[in-house]
């Protein structure tokens, strides 16, 4: 797809951004806003997004899925988040040694720790989805983390040496064009899934309890089989993956 890329020095987050100066507008173009500081960057629900200024790559891609070459129907809108996680990792694992991984539903992991979230925001009409902002924030070159976000990770971390944000930005953006329309990229998505194999622990509203991965739906909700070998669904924020930092 083509792109127009906007620089920006500093914002409240970039997908409220492309909120107010795109969409408004009703822009039909593919627009992607990147901030070199974001005062208010924001991952899912109500969790807040560390970025020290002009280190990470903070950004947000507004598209059209109802469009070629997606085409997309409201009940297909979990294939957005596949292929940005399946993208991710493809972009960032000739970084790296260590496996990257995708943990449920997308956030992006190395190990137990996360190096970059993803905040999707889909606008539908009727069956059809219109438009989608993709929020995205990669942490890259900060060397330290200083919130109480659990177990952040950087690029530099992992490899001790700084990297390139736009040629790492030029090259999710080849990255996405070409999992966009691959055809097993549910079956990527799956195979890339972090604790796919094993037994962990889990909460869930009625308190902790260990399971396994079973599957993750057509729908995105993520299927977990108990130790009593009971199939248990949940959709997004009604399961939490417990970790040891």
């Amino acid at each position: 797809m083509e792109y127009r890329i906007i620089h920006i020095d500093e914002t409240e987050s970039t997908n409220k951004w492309l909120k107010d100066n795109s969409l408004a507008q009703n822009v039909r173009e593919n627009i992607i806003a990147v901030a070199e500081y974001q005062t208010a960057g924001k991952g899912c629900g109500k969790n807040s997004w560390e970025s020290e200024r002009s280190k990470n790559l903070t950004f947000s891609m507004l598209i059209h899925p109802g469009e070629r070459p997606l085409q997309l129907q409201a009940k297909e809108q979990f294939h957005i988040t596949e292929v940005v996680s399946v993208a991710l990792c493809k972009t960032l694992q000739p970084y790296i040694y260590n496996k990257v991984e995708i943990k449920w539903p997308n956030d992006i992991y190395v190990g137990d720790k996360k190096l970059c979230g993803i905040l999707i925001e889909n606008q539908l009409h009727g069956s059809e989805m219109k438009d989608c902002i993709i929020g995205i924030g990669l942490n890259v070159n900060q060397r330290e983390f200083h919130s109480d976000a659990p177990n952040p990770l950087s690029l530099y971390q992992l490899t001790g040496q700084e990297t390139d944000r736009e040629g790492l930005l030029k090259a999710f953006l080849e990255s996405f064009d070409e999992v966009m329309t691959s055809e097993t990229v549910a079956q990527d998505y799956r195979q890339r899934l972090y604790r796919s194999v094993g037994t962990y622990a889990f909460e869930d509203a009625n308190g902790q309890f260990m399971a396994e991965i079973a599957r993750v739906e057509a729908d995105g909700r993520l299927v977990l089989k108990d130790e009593r070998g009971h199939e248990r669904f949940y959709a997004f924020k009604e399961v939490t993956f417990i970790i040891e930092n």
